[in-house]
């Protein structure tokens, strides 16, 4: 047994892995190599087609925006028990969308009305069914296994950002389509999976969280108690009152919560510099005359250096504690956002960005499983809605910032902007450790 391992964590490495949580790693994983190996192409076909880096931008920032919208709303169904049909349906309807783009490109000049229309329906579909599969893991694992299958799952998004975008490269040679096509199909099987799954997903199967969780503060307990907590709102508040309540239970408690607090400002600030770095890299690629292939590349070696952080994740942070691996983490990503300022190929975009995606899941995947932990069954999906939105919000802010400075600025902004938000962030992890080390024990 190595130090820091209790002999419950032990046993938890060794117990065979669910029928479920295989199904659940399975449309997971799916929709990721599809997401990728359309999402790699996307700026290209729209650079393709005549439009500027800023248009780019915008479209991938608003279809992401869009998706917050509805993420929010689905959660209060999942939370209420329908988490699977929400998931299945979503899934559905994102594959209708992708292959809806599938016949419009390979018809021939697709107009950009029709592509901006179904790609919103994807990111729609999309938020929804992310904000139901929130709290599926607490659903189909126990406690104590969460941080080992969310580092599977991790593991999963890592290895189809390696396969995803060589897939979409070579799919894109052959026929603009076909990557479009992939992803309709991604999707068919990710609802497949869900609709194949055996477990009872309502949040009352739950009740009791077991070992490995901790009492909730008053707070809490109050914001759990919304609805699908400890009970049901009061029979006598007004309708309209009772539906902000309910839509406000995962803001509530996120607030109440430092680690939830932490895992919000985390995420959300490092997914967005990465999105904004990947754009640059789209637009510097795309100047200098590089086609879908290096692009691919990049993101593969990126793709590969995070599977190796995702499934080192759970040890790492056991050896060395949560709050120390925060702060060194987020101090050693400012020198590599700082580099890709002067970047200028492939292969120097793939080792910074490969650094950058082995040191990122080393601190995520700990944060997610611990959300998941303290998070009561009744809110995991609101819960998880709110943490997506701020990951979100983000990211959609991200491109468009990306393009902008890329058209009026120069292609090195985008890499010296993340920088400077970096060391903010860095900044103020170090100012809170004393508070973090408590939080995330």
């Amino acid at each position: 047994m190595s130090p820091g391992t209790t002999a419950a964590d032990e046993r938890a490495a060794r117990r065979p892995v669910s029928r479920d949580v295989r199904l659940f790693w399975c449309a997971g994983a799916s929709d990721a190599l599809g997401t990728q190996a359309s999402g790699v192409v996307l700026p290209l076909l729209l650079l393709g087609l005549g439009h500027s880096a800023a248009l780019v931008g915008l479209v991938a920032g608003v279809s992401t925006a869009a998706g917050l919208l509805l993420a929010p709303l689905a959660a209060v169904p999942a939370d209420r028990g329908a988490r699977k049909p929400v998931m299945f349906w979503s899934a559905t309807v994102s594959a209708l969308a992708m292959a809806g783009v599938t016949v419009a490109v390979a018809a021939g000049r697709p107009p950009l009305a029709l592509l901006l229309g179904a790609v919103l329906v994807e990111r729609f579909s999309t938020a929804v069914y992310e904000a139901a599969a929130a709290g599926t893991v607490a659903m189909i694992a126990p406690p104590a296994d969460c941080p080992r299958v969310v580092a599977g799952l991790s593991a999963g998004d890592q290895g189809a950002l390696i396969l995803g975008p060589a897939l979409g490269g070579a799919l894109y040679q052959a026929a603009r389509a076909l990557p479009f096509l992939a992803d309709a199909v991604s999707y068919a099987v990710a609802a497949g999976c869900v609709r194949a799954l055996r477990s009872d997903l309502r949040p009352d199967r739950c009740a009791d969280a077991g070992p490995g969780t901790r009492s909730l503060s008053e707070a809490e307990v109050a914001a759990a108690r919304i609805d699908g907590g400890a009970g049901d709102p009061a029979p006598q508040a007004h309708p309209a009152r009772r539906i902000c309540d309910e839509l406000g239970a995962g803001l509530a408690l996120v607030r109440s919560s430092p680690l939830l607090r932490l895992v919000l400002i985390w995420t959300a600030t490092v997914n967005g510099v990465i999105v904004a770095l990947y754009y640059g890299a789209v637009f510097t690629l795309q100047k200098g005359g590089h086609g879908s292939a290096p692009m691919g590349l990049v993101l593969a070696l990126s793709g590969a250096a995070g599977l190796a952080g995702s499934l080192a994740a759970p040890r790492i942070a056991g050896r060395i504690g949560t709050a120390r691996l925060l702060v060194t983490v987020t101090w050693l990503l400012i020198p590599l956002a700082a580099g890709l300022a002067t970047a200028d190929g492939p292969w120097t975009y793939g080792a910074l960005f490969g650094v950058f995606c082995l040191l990122m899941p080393l601190v995520g995947v700990v944060l997610q499983s611990r959300a998941l932990q303290v998070t009561p069954p009744g809110l995991q999906a609101r819960t998880g809605a709110v943490l997506a939105s701020a990951v979100g919000g983000s990211a959609a802010l991200a491109p468009v910032l990306a393009g902008v400075c890329v058209t009026r600025v120069g292609t090195a902004a985008p890499a010296v902007v993340c920088a400077a938000v970096l060391a903010a962030l860095a900044w103020r992890t170090t100012v809170v450790r004393s508070r973090l080390t408590g939080v995330t024990a």
